[in-house]
């Protein structure tokens, strides 16, 4: 037998392997996919295979969340890669307007400058730095995951490419009549000043006071008296017994807080009758739910806060308090005046934003929207039951690509949660009033902004004309990130890229952005592409502690992925994190878990050196016959693989991973090695032992791969050791059962 090679005389050592081998694979090339062709080892007419990576948000690191996501999108690029498909995983990152310039103004207030002081140029150079290191962190980061993406195509939703993909995609759905500027109630953070969305909105519960307060002969409850200024209709029911004395329209004389007022009666059977007293008053501009009864009932909307979170001139003597100033002098005052019924205490959520972590203010503002109830003529489909031509809304189409299976959801219990968003969905606000990000791609005429309807032009570019003044609001970051499978691969040019691999074969991302992420990448794909942006949707859970609590920097329980590298190594982090977590389940991680799948790696290690000091590099054993004995074995490992190629196509890696866990530790090193070691001792069949241990061990390695790139890819090469024509795990074929 050969000489052992040195490596395999000492136990396995990540940290001398798996940044010598990320180089390896990144210098070879084989992350792209035309690479692969051009070597010989992908057929320029295979399958393709598409992928885009969620792009994680240059705010900083990355978590365990980014590090599962990670870990199950390289299984899914190199088992397709070994299929021999036409792989390709496409990364990039999001600049993530808010979350990043929030970042930066903190940094700033640090250092004793404003934003304003800095003005929108310096400003934004100042953003751009930061993101652009926080960008070559979170690629490091994601090389050490051993994640095989192909670098050569990265994006950056601010770049040149996404840009102009951004621009095209605002003037197309604009010339369609799905974006429109109007006044409609939007989330408004006083403190941030500008409009955010329903994902960057953090729920906190809240002790307070709730209180029942006389309404001439109602009573209706309140935890925010603060806004009942302007409360002039008083609502109920139509069906509820109680009011029937009642009539929609009707007036009725009130004492309020300021004074006597006229009050108008509305029937509206939104209401619940089972709730408080059954009749509530509302605020329209304050309030989504009393934005939309105002709007079926044509009624008055009043401002009573103003953008800063001040009472406006409405509430008379209170003019100008913060609301939380103002709450108790204003309950102080209806006491004097005898129309306080009670007062109890209260828990309720209250919303606020995640930034900075102001309490969100509904307000009415001219904003610009994308409509998902207006009806709209599909410019182009290839999406099954659906053709160019037809008339559609939004919603229509984004619930038919999931309705007709044209896009597949794992697991599909979240089907019912994507279906009840949609069904709820209101216009989407897509405007910010921030520096960073894409600027809104609308001019308007400098001598017609005073005007209520000014002169306006869409358009990257103004008009070929002087007196044109861009729209100073940015775009929401889910508008560019909507675009991600298809801006990422040319589009709006129609490149070899968008040709080939359009639609993207899978999307995995986490479970929490099904309805911001998902849902508006399959709006925006089919409606300007006329394709579903992904065939299947793999959801991931949540990564949580050993105790099954949510890792927080607060709590003191959150794991840094990078340091559970350093003490275990990568294969082992990733083992741990996909064996018993299925698509939708969240996961315990610890360290106790990671250690155990360390071991296992050094079970591999010590087992290798073995089947080597038995075999060496040779291929002569191929033609060995194997005796009945040993090939029931092979039968039963072939029996195996077959199951285990089909649980890969099913997505469920986390059963594959235990199951290959479980053979080579307990059925190959535990009972085949220990036999083929008494066979050749006492000489009995000898050949046949080495040949089995052989196969299923070259088997065995290419198995693993996806799992477990690093050492398995070590131990090939070591085995291999000056060998000629090797072919390196990343593009080797995944094992057959034939």
């Amino acid at each position: 037998m050969e000489t052992t090679p040195e490596k395999f005389l000492k136990p396995y050592n990540p940290k001398d392997t798996e940044d010598r081998l990320y180089s390896f694979w990144e210098e070879s090339g084989f992350f792209n996919p035309d690479t692969c062709i051009e070597k010989g080892f992908t057929k320029a007419d295979a399958e393709p295979f598409s992928i885009v990576l969620p792009p994680p948000n240059v705010t900083g690191t990355l978590h365990t969340g980014h590090a599962l996501m990670l870990v199950i999108e390289d299984i899914m690029a190199r088992y397709a890669r070994m299929q021999g498909k036409r792989t390709l995983w496409l990364p990039g990152t999001d600049h993530a307007a808010i979350a990043t310039q929030s970042k930066v103004e903190k940094i700033l207030e640090k250092e004793g400058v404003r934003k304003s002081e800095l003005g929108r140029e310096e400003f934004l150079k100042r953003v751009n730095q930061f993101a652009q290191e926080s960008h070559d962190t979170i690629v490091g980061q994601a090389k050490k995951m051993g994640a095989s993406l192909d670098w050569s195509r990265e994006a950056f939703t601010l770049d040149e490419q996404r840009t102009k993909a951004v621009y095209t995609a605002f003037k197309q759905l604009y010339d369609l009549g799905l974006i429109y500027r109007g006044d409609r109630i939007v989330n408004w953070d006083p403190k941030g000043q500008t409009v955010i969305s329903d994902d960057e909105i953090v729920y906190k519960e809240e002790q307070t006071k709730f209180y029942y307060l006389k309404y001439g002969p109602f009573t209706i409850g309140t935890a925010r008296p603060e806004t009942k200024f302007g409360d002039k209709y008083v609502v109920m029911h139509p069906d509820d017994a109680r009011f029937s004395a009642y009539t929609h329209g009707q007036t009725i004389e009130l004492e309020w807080i300021n004074g006597p007022i006229t009050a108008t009666i509305i029937k509206d059977e939104s209401i619940d009758m089972e709730f408080g007293t059954g009749v509530m008053t509302i605020t329209p501009w304050h309030s989504m739910a009393d934005f939309d009864i105002a709007g079926r009932h044509s009624l008055d909307k009043e401002q009573i806060i103003d953008k800063y979170g001040k009472l406006l001139p409405i509430a008379g003597e209170f003019a100008g308090l913060k609301i939380k100033d103002a709450r108790e002098k204003i309950i102080e005052k209806l006491e004097a005046k005898g129309l306080v019924e009670k007062i109890e205490d209260y828990t309720h959520n209250v919303a606020t934003a995640e930034r900075t972590e102001a309490v969100i203010e509904p307000q009415i503002m001219k904003q610009w929207f994308i409509a998902v109830n207006k009806p709209f003529t599909l410019p182009h489909s290839d999406i099954e039951g659906l053709t160019a031509g037809q008339e559609i809304t939004l919603k229509e189409l984004m619930l038919h690509v999931v309705k007709s299976g044209a896009t597949k959801i794992l697991p599909d219990r979240f089907d019912a949660v994507y279906f009840n968003w949609i069904n709820n969905l209101r216009d989407w606000c897509i405007s910010r009033q921030i520096w960073y990000g894409h600027r809104i791609p609308v001019w308007y005429r400098s001598t017609s902004l005073t005007a209520g309807n000014p002169e306006l032009h869409v358009g990257a570019t103004p008009p070929d004309t002087e007196g044109w003044i861009q729209d100073e609001d940015t775009l929401d970051t889910w508008f560019s990130s909507g675009l991600w499978t298809f801006s990422t691969l040319g589009w709006p040019d129609n490149t070899s890229d968008f040709k080939t691999y359009h639609p993207t074969s899978v999307l995995e991302t986490g479970y929490d952005t099904i309805f911001f992420w998902v849902a508006r990448m399959i709006l925006m794909s089919g409606t300007l592409v006329g394709q579903v942006p992904f065939k299947t949707v793999y959801l991931h859970g949540l990564v949580r502690d050993k105790d099954g609590k949510k890792m927080s920097k607060s709590l003191g329980n959150a794991m840094d992925p990078l340091n559970l590298i350093e003490k275990y190594g990568t294969d082992a982090l990733r083992m741990a994190m996909i064996v018993g977590v299925g698509p939708g389940s969240d996961s315990n991680l610890s360290e106790d878990k990671i250690k155990a799948y360390s071991k296992f790696a050094n079970k591999v290690w010590n087992a290798s050196r073995f089947v080597f000091e038995q075999v060496g590099n040779k291929d002569e054993l191929t033609n060995v016959q194997l005796d009945e004995e040993d090939t029931v074995s092979w039968n039963e490992y072939t029996a195996l693989i077959k199951e285990i190629t089909k649980e890969m196509n099913e997505y469920k890696f986390y059963l594959v991973a235990e199951k290959l866990y479980a053979y080579f530790w307990h059925t190959f090193a535990d009972i085949i090695i220990e036999r083929s070691k008494t066979k050749i001792l006492e000489n009995k069949n000898p050949e046949s032992a080495r040949a089995l241990i052989s196969r299923l061990h070259t088997s065995l390695l290419h198995a693993l791969h996806p799992f477990m790139p690093f050492i398995t890819e070590e131990i090939q090469d070591t085995m291999n050791e000056g060998k000629e024509n090797m072919v390196p795990l990343i593009v080797a074929s995944w094992p057959h059962y034939e």
